[in-house]
């Protein structure tokens, strides 16, 4: 459904993207956060069933400035490569290469923005910092709790996590949740990753919850 694509951030670099767009007037634009293993076959399919939902899509590659157009499995090898990368670029470089996936579909309407692992601390952090969006959706976004606390939505956000992630404990999630209580924070009976088909995480009814709720959320702030 999706191609890929250019994108240019303030400071001159060039990164690759995945879009993919609605059929007919979209009802908004959405930045899809990849999670540390690249805008992988997995992403995409999550662009692609945003734009069938009938917003534009966009990924944006985050690992291009370390490694370009890396595509990583869900292995330990996976894991510890998409590692490097994140630890191999710094985080004012990143939200600048998400600002450029931002300013590159306002023409779509309200741009909103949902991310999943990383980009679930990503699009927390976008939230507080980023200018032209109009709402972000967390996936268990380890780091919020631990380093970004203190960065505070200044657009309407939810957060979706897992009781059983070994990675975020339900004590990170409760920091947040005695923080900021305006924030809807959903929780699930399931572990880190779970809305990942390609994971042995992945479970479908807390996944598909999570999206009901997802879709609910943009579909309100968007419109």
């Amino acid at each position: 459904m999706g191609q890929m694509l250019a994108l240019t951030a303030d400071d001159g670099f060039t990164l690759g993207a995945y879009r993919a767009d609605p059929i007919g007037k979209p009802k908004g634009a959405l930045v899809v956060v990849q999670e540390i293993f690249g805008v992988n076959s997995h992403i995409r399919n999550v662009a692609d069933t945003f734009a069938e939902m009938g917003y534009v899509a966009i990924a944006p590659a985050l690992f291009d400035r370390a490694t370009p157009g890396i595509e990583l499995g869900y292995d330990q090898a996976g894991i510890d490569a998409g590692l490097k990368a994140r630890a191999a670029i710094p985080i004012e470089e990143t939200l600048a290469d998400l600002q450029a996936a931002i300013d590159a579909v306002r023409d779509a309407g309200k741009v909103g923005i949902v991310g999943y692992c990383w980009g679930g601390t990503l699009a927390y952090l976008a939230a507080g910092k980023l200018a032209g969006l109009s709402a972000a959706v967390g996936y268990y976004g380890g780091q919020i709790a631990s380093s970004f606390l203190d960065v505070e939505p200044k657009i309407p956000t939810m957060l979706h996590f897992g009781e059983t992630d070994h990675g975020i404990p339900l004590t990170d999630v409760q920091k947040i949740i005695d923080r900021y209580e305006d924030i809807p924070i959903h929780v699930y009976p399931a572990g880190h990753g779970f809305n990942c088909d390609q994971r042995g995480s992945y479970d479908k009814p807390s996944a598909e919850l999570a999206l009901t709720r997802t879709l609910e959320f943009f579909h309100r702030h968007l419109a």
